[in-house]
């Protein structure tokens, strides 16, 4: 019986601090939990001057990634170095060197998932990647354990805080995009190029990974269909209120007639519902099983801490399997690698659903009957509509939502309304999660 767990983590910046401090200042505790000792035994970056906070025995440090990959002492690298090319050329020799590999990096995975689990059921060790999504909340081990016998119908997440963030400050102080991106940006939440988190990449990545988990099947991330953040307003934010609804950025996973529904956008939800209420940068995921029904998740979705934490989770899964010879016993992608089947993305085109629809168009008579009557040529019935105000020959909004369409025809009558002479800008459409009134 091994007398001790030994770690190499790759990358000693934000997340790799936190996950050494972990180690560190729980290891009697994390001890008791596994049997042995799980140490610390190389820590490979860089840069190993800076100051981060925490004191390491002499000899750990080191800025030769070989060091942890070819010690023998090491039973489980930690890779958190982030990015594609080196990250993945990290694991992979890790794992040919019969090495057990966790990892927080969502976009190698969504990206090339399929080929490390392949590696890793070939040379039998384990890959842990709790952290990928959703930081510090388990959810990833909620799928693949803790409701691995229900058949997941529904998956709704808030997935990267720094588009929460923006949107929940956009909703209570009723300010534009930009100037809330830059105070994110001043904070700290958000990066200087944003794109991956404000565009919705960031949570296609992730939603990838919970889809492969849920339904047992590769998924290519670049299939889903993915908007951001950047035309939401506060004009919308505030019609959004008047109907009952708060808009957030949702990745939503559905499986239906044998084909998911995969899709990152923002979407208006009930008030009163439960995601509706997650706020700041904190994550949030709804998964809908056929026996257990709702469950919600909610907890902190990044940060050194909370990503530190999911990541010795994973250190300690493995650790425990190694001492039990129980290695492999829950596979990486939740489903047995023979038993996981191709399964379709539902075009986006064919998806329902509610939408809410700002037009903005010149105030005459008979503008709104035109729309009306686009709108119900393809099929599309109207729920409600909002009309403020009369400025006769200015451009005013009309706001309607609508019953329950289809994808695909809501978006040829928009098409076709878009070139009227009475619109001035493009229609602003958002998509509307709730029961059909």
């Amino acid at each position: 019986m091994k007398s001790r767990i030994g770690v190499g983590i790759i990358g000693f910046g934000t997340v790799g601090t936190g996950v050494a401090k972990v180690l560190l200042d729980n290891a009697e505790l994390i001890r008791r939990r596994v049997g042995v000792p799980v140490e610390v035994v190389r820590i490979a970056d860089l840069d190993v001057t800076r100051d981060r906070g925490i004191q390491l025995p002499p000899g750990v440090l080191t800025n030769d990634a070989k060091q942890i990959l070819n010690d023998p002492a090491i039973d489980v690298v930690v890779e958190l170095i982030g990015g594609y090319d080196i990250a993945k050329r990290m694991i992979m020799e890790a794992i040919l060197a019969g090495k057990h590999v966790v990892t927080a990096n969502k976009a190698l995975l969504a990206l090339h998932g399929e080929e490390i689990f392949d590696a890793a059921s070939r040379k039998g060790v384990d890959v842990g990647f709790e952290a990928s999504v959703g930081g510090g909340i388990p959810v990833l081990r909620a799928l693949t354990e803790g409701l691995a016998g229900n058949a997941i119908q529904s998956i709704y997440g808030i997935i990267n805080g720094t588009a929460n963030y923006i949107l929940s400050k956009m909703t209570h102080e009723g300010r534009g995009f930009e100037s809330v991106l830059a105070d994110a940006q001043r904070a700290g939440y958000a990066e200087a190029d944003p794109t991956f988190d404000v565009e919705g990449v960031d949570s296609a990545h992730k939603l990838a990974i919970l889809v492969n988990l849920a339904y047992g099947t590769p998924v290519n991330f670049k299939e889903i269909y993915t908007e951001g953040i950047a035309r939401i307003t506060a004009t919308d934010i505030a019609y959004a209120k008047q109907f009952g609804y708060v808009i957030k950025l949702l990745g939503i996973a559905k499986l239906a007639d044998g084909k998911i529904e995969a899709r990152v956008h923002p979407t208006m939800l009930p008030a009163a519902s439960p995601l509706a209420q997650v706020e700041d940068v904190y994550n949030a995921i709804q998964l809908v099983g056929d026996a257990v029904g709702d469950v919600v998740l909610y907890g902190r979705g990044a940060g050194s801490m909370p990503t530190g934490s999911a990541v010795v989770s994973d250190v300690i899964a493995i650790g425990r399997n190694l001492l039990t010879g129980g290695v492999g016993r829950v596979p990486a992608a939740s489903f047995q690698q023979d038993q996981r089947l191709p399964l379709c993305l539902t075009p986006m085109e064919d998806i329902e659903s509610l939408y809410y629809l700002r037009f903005m168009v010149v105030d005459r008579p008979g503008v709104l009957a035109q729309i009306s009557g686009d709108l119900g040529r393809h099929g599309i019935s109207i729920s409600s509509v909002l009309q403020q105000g009369r400025r006769e020959g200015q451009t005013v909004p009309v706001v309607i939502k609508t019953h329950t369409a289809k994808e695909r025809d809501v978006q040829t009558a928009l098409r076709e309304i878009n070139l009227k002479s009475f619109v001035s800008e493009p229609t602003t459409l958002i998509r509307v999660e709730g029961t059909d009134e």
